[in-house]
């Protein structure tokens, strides 16, 4: 069956952009490989995206960014509560509950599903049980606040690791499997999985 991976890269601390979405502090030089991205995108020929990644995909665009233009030869999937009424290829907007897209987009014969992200969308998606593998890329920075991995939630998320690769430049390549989701004990001990997407901003 196909899996779902979120791949990216955080800070040492933990963080994916800075409060205002900056990710300046990525602007390193890189290993040779590229971290393995390549290989990577060979596998997967599907992407997810948050309302907001996009947007911050949009903004790169603009300025030209080399890189941030949307592959016609994948799907991009964009998930919002309030999609525009017309959205030119090769993207799509998602306002089907989570559950039945996965579900719905595991059946349909084809690679892997890149999880891009942010951190609302990886954490709706974990809340439904439908991340199957982290692949993080841990950048030796510390940037003292910003955007998370994953979104606040009442759950643990116990993980395997799979593999892991120290590179030259104090890369770390983890690679994490996501076992069984456990309600946390304690406050919010009665949290139940969402049946809802939810994004970071979205009205009730």
């Amino acid at each position: 069956m196909r899996k779902i991976i979120v791949y990216i890269a955080t800070s040492a601390d933990g963080y994916i952009a800075r409060p205002d979405g900056n990710v300046d502090w990525l602007n390193r030089p890189r290993a040779a490989g590229d971290y393995g991205i390549r290989a990577f995108y060979r596998s997967i020929d599907t992407i997810l995206w948050g309302r907001k990644t996009y947007d911050v995909a949009l903004e790169f665009q603009k300025q030209g960014i080399k890189g941030a233009a949307f592959d016609p030869k994948v799907k991009n999937y964009i998930f919002s509560h309030h999609p525009p009424s017309s959205a030119a290829p090769p993207v799509e907007f998602v306002t089907e509950a989570i559950p039945a897209f996965a579900r719905r987009l595991r059946a349909t014969p084809g690679k892997d599903i890149w999880m891009m992200g942010g951190a609302g969308l990886i954490a709706s998606f974990l809340d439904e049980n439908e991340i199957d593998d982290f692949i993080l890329h841990v950048i030796p920075t510390l940037i003292g606040e910003g955007i998370p991995l994953i979104a606040a939630r009442h759950l643990d998320v116990p993980l395997q690791l799979r593999s892991c690769r120290r590179y030259p430049d104090g890369v770390v390549r983890l690679h994490y499997s996501v076992l069984t989701l456990r309600p946390r004990k304690g406050r919010g001990g009665n949290a139940r999985p969402n049946k809802r997407l939810k994004l970071p901003g979205a009205r009730k």
